[in-house]
């Protein structure tokens, strides 16, 4: 599908506290509609009735349906870039042990905490502008856990960046198969333990140990 990326815009961006609090408002509402209905009757008027507002109170923020759905993924993807930033900066300079297991847990609980609201929005990543916002968050993921590995203080890689690639790979598509209930039960319970233990594993045979 073709998608005039300036359709995708919204109207404008809140300024006043009171406009930020109906964008929350429009963000929550359109998330529980998608999930209660799905995407195809997840339409302006519905998500106006969720959220308590008129449908032009959407207008006045949003063009059309699909700038609120990419706005509302947007918000998903930046929060879970900015987490990940910020727990990479935080465990620089620590052991390939310590920063992997850090970083597993905040991805999990970024991808996991809330898997209605994952999963919603993996059903609209696709569409709607979906693809560049998850590449642009990806481009934000991998340079931070580059940068992460790059700094491990007992192993050192020859090529971060490839080798992030692989780790971010192998714990995001696991998770995904957990969110499209492609697992067992069982693995879900073990997932954690499982991708420290893989990923670990990985750089301690593609690093080298640093003298």
């Amino acid at each position: 599908m073709s998608i005039n990326k300036t359709a995708l815009k919204p109207r404008k961006s809140p300024v006043q506290a009171r406009s930020t609090a109906t964008i929350e408002v429009l963000h929550e509402a359109t998330i529980q509609v998608l999930l209660k209905e799905g995407i195809v009757k997840c339409n302006t008027t519905r998500i106006a009735e969720r959220a308590g507002v008129s449908v032009g109170s959407i207008y006045q923020y949003y063009p059309n349906r699909d700038s609120l759905l990419a706005a509302v993924l947007q918000r998903h993807l930046d929060s879970v870039a900015e987490k990940i930033e910020e727990l990479c900066l935080k465990y620089e300079n620590t052991s390939i042990k310590t920063l992997i297991s850090a970083l597993v847990d905040e991805i999990i609980l970024a991808k996991l905490s809330n898997p209605e609201e994952s999963k919603a929005l993996y059903a609209i990543s696709g569409e709607r502008g979906g693809l560049d916002l998850s590449k642009r968050m990806n481009d934000r993921m991998l340079a931070a856990v580059s940068n992460l590995l790059e700094s491990a203080s007992d192993i050192e890689f020859d090529d971060s960046r490839i080798i992030a690639e692989f780790v971010l790979g192998a714990i995001m598509g696991l998770i995904r198969r957990v969110l499209e209930n492609q697992v067992t039960d069982k693995v879900e319970q073990v997932l954690e333990s499982h991708l420290k233990l893989m990923v670990v594993a990985y750089l301690q045979q593609i690093g080298h140990i640093k003298n």
